[in-house]
């Protein structure tokens, strides 16, 4: 096979791909049915939904987290990179450059910002060169880390152990990150802030992401595809520009519809359309 060949045939397979999923908790709970996903190389992917839809429990699956959590995979396969993961150990996906950033940050609050940081390089042979030219990476893309590299992270603001969390994810030189829920409990400037970042890391780093998001509205702001879950089924996908145009993302995730903003009441006793599963 020629270079150009083997370079097509790599950009037609997805970097990460998840097919027909099925998860079940403490051999009762279903949680996921049939889930299937793509996230091509260099892109964002949002992954979508509700409180309780899945999202959390679809990356776990990804980065083999689940099994801590007494969750089995009783059905399907993920790939990354051409290779079936789903097998392997967390500490070896992310030697293989597959990284996750939990929900709820989950910094070390009595170590310092940079110690946090210094921890997410710990599955890496490298020099104190090469690991101060990691740091100094991290620090440019969130200096607010470097005013504050020498605080203990439990005492720093939700906002800034977020920025924590994902920058010691870079530590480990990752080709995709799996991000969970980064805008939550933080304040919304600071959103805007840490996904303008994740967008420089997409650009300029071609760091793939797939990222699980309530907040729909910016998740589609800066996605170029994304998919919908609903009582961990897969109900929709699309491009990103595409779903924020949908009359029904509007009604059920935006609180729009072509009659302008809806109140919380008339969600909440709204009967979706026919089509939404069809």
């Amino acid at each position: 096979m020629s270079n150009t060949e083997e370079a097509m045939t790599n950009a037609s397979q997805p970097y990460l791909s998840v097919n027909n999923i099925e998860v079940i908790y403490d051999h009762v709970i279903l949680v996921l049915k049939g889930v299937s996903l793509q996230v091509p190389k260099g892109k964002i992917v949002a992954l979508l939904g509700a409180n309780g839809a899945g999202k959390s429990t679809t990356l776990k699956t990804i980065s083999t987290l689940l099994r801590g959590e007494r969750g089995d995979v009783t059905k399907g396969e993920v790939h990354f990179n051409g290779e079936r993961i789903d097998q392997l150990t967390p500490n070896a996906l992310v030697k293989r450059g597959l990284s996750q950033v939990m929900e709820g940050r989950h910094c070390f609050g009595h170590l310092t910002i940079e110690e946090n940081l210094l921890t997410g390089a710990y599955t890496r042979s490298i020099s104190r060169a090469e690991l101060k030219d990691s740091l100094d990476a991290v620090y440019h893309y969130f200096p607010r880390l470097k005013e504050r590299r020498g605080s203990q992270a439990g005492y720093t603001s939700g906002g800034e152990q977020q920025m924590c969390a994902i920058g010691r994810a870079l530590m480990a030189k990752p080709s995709m990150i799996l991000l969970d829920e980064p805008s939550m409990g933080i304040a919304p400037q600071i959103v805007a802030e840490i996904f303008d970042i994740v967008k420089d890391l997409n650009q300029k780093e071609g760091v793939s992401f797939l990222l699980a998001e309530q907040n729909t509205t910016v998740a589609l702001r800066y996605a170029d595809f994304g998919y919908i879950l609903e009582n961990g089924r897969v109900v929709m996908e699309g491009a990103a520009a595409d779903l924020a145009a949908n009359e029904d993302v509007k009604e059920f995730y935006l609180g729009v519809s072509g009659a302008g903003r809806k109140s919380f009441r008339d969600m909440k006793f709204y009967r979706r359309r026919k089509r939404w599963l069809a």
